[in-house]
């Protein structure tokens, strides 16, 4: 596993978004709205986005008669201080020719240890220059087959929203994108600054990547569950203290715990224990960034009943400590002391409609009766 530890650049971070003819607007838009939007009076820190290409004095064609008006040449990746994070938009043809240039450029940018992350057919790009051979992939899940078929070395992954494998990314499409990319965010500066972001954007503040990228509701009948289930999560969010078990859950949904883990992930595109889990782990990361309150008491408010347990689950979804965390991002967003008003449930995400898997190797979630993650 690649080293994922949270760190706070110590300037704007440097983003490099590659441009070349093909890109999809949507993903650029994408990429523009996260970084290169002030939002330093909510605070968000400051970043530098640079829209790179191999002739900047050339407009990048793009679809509808639109074009993108590069301000850095690809160069620009190679200089002294490179980019932090170097973004791939998706292409609107994954056979089109790709210019040599970009290729080279990203193979030199990953050989100097920067991070890469491509969004939607994005991963054809890097799978043409070499960067997925041997590592996990995702795609859209329409072109999954073609990604597989015409780059055997890549070992694609077609359920999931993004992955990534040693500091290259790639994510599903269209709205997967948003979803990297403010996983980018809150890995480089925290939960606190990708929700602010996430609230300006209208969008959902936290989906994981092992979140399923298709889910149907076939039936009327699947509409009024989904309903039901989402007042669940409601009623869970508002208590993440307390400890809730898949039968006190269902029970409340008027289910068996059976059924109800099967309509929660038909429903969801993951398990009630991964989902709950991933909730308690983005409540401790508030918190931890927000308040002065004691570990062990951080973990209480956020539902894991111990401080072990916390930091094992810190150490499984984040692959970082919980204080390492907090010293990370403790002074990031304008933290207070801590105050008895500051309980877990006030620091809980919100739920996006669809609930959110987690990044580690949780069980399935079926069992009755345990206390979940506590």
């Amino acid at each position: 596993m690649s080293d994922r530890r949270p760190q706070r650049p110590p300037r704007p971070q440097r983003i490099a978004l590659l441009a070349f003819p093909g890109v999809r607007v949507f993903d650029v838009s994408v990429i523009t709205e996260v970084w290169d939007t002030d939002r330093r009076d909510r605070g968000v820190p400051p970043f530098e986005l640079r829209r790179t290409a191999a002739d900047p004095s050339v407009p990048v064609p793009l679809r509808g008669g639109l074009s993108l008006t590069p301000d850095r040449p690809l160069s620009w990746l190679d200089e002294l201080t490179p980019a932090d994070l170097v973004v791939v938009p998706g292409i609107e043809d994954p056979d089109a020719d790709l210019p040599a240039p970009v290729l080279d450029a990203l193979r030199r940018a990953h050989t100097a240890g920067v991070p890469v992350a491509a969004l939607c057919a994005g991963a054809f790009v890097l799978a043409r220059a070499g960067l997925l051979d041997g590592r996990r992939a995702v795609t859209h899940w329409r072109l999954a087959p073609a990604l597989a078929e015409r780059h055997p070395a890549t070992r694609v992954e077609p359920e999931a929203l993004f992955i990534e494998d040693t500091g290259v990314w790639t994510s599903a499409g269209t709205a997967a994108g948003i979803d990297l990319c403010l996983h980018l965010v809150r890995t480089a500066h925290g939960a606190e600054t990708a929700a602010t972001i996430a609230r300006s954007m209208v969008t959902a503040p936290f989906r994981s990547g092992t979140q399923a990228q298709f889910i149907e509701h076939p039936t009327p009948r699947a509409d009024r569950d989904a309903d039901t289930l989402a007042a669940v999560r409601a009623h869970a969010l508002a208590r993440l203290d307390a400890p809730h078990t898949v039968g006190s859950l269902a029970a409340r949904a008027g289910m068996s715990p059976r059924s109800f883990a099967r309509h929660f992930q038909a429903t969801t595109g993951t398990t009630p224990l991964r989902w709950l889990i991933a909730q308690r782990v983005a409540a401790a990361q508030k918190l931890l960034e927000r308040t002065d309150h004691p570990l062990p008491e951080v973990a209480r408010r956020a539902g894991f009943g111990s401080e072990v347990t916390m930091r094992q689950h810190f150490a499984a979804h984040l692959a970082t400590s919980p204080r390492d965390y907090r010293a990370a991002f403790r002074h990031t967003t304008g933290a207070t002391a801590s105050t008895d008003s500051e309980a877990a449930p006030d620091s809980a995400p919100s739920d996006p409609g669809t609930a959110t898997g987690s990044t580690g190797s949780a069980g399935s979630g079926t069992a009755g009766s345990s206390p979940i993650a506590r």
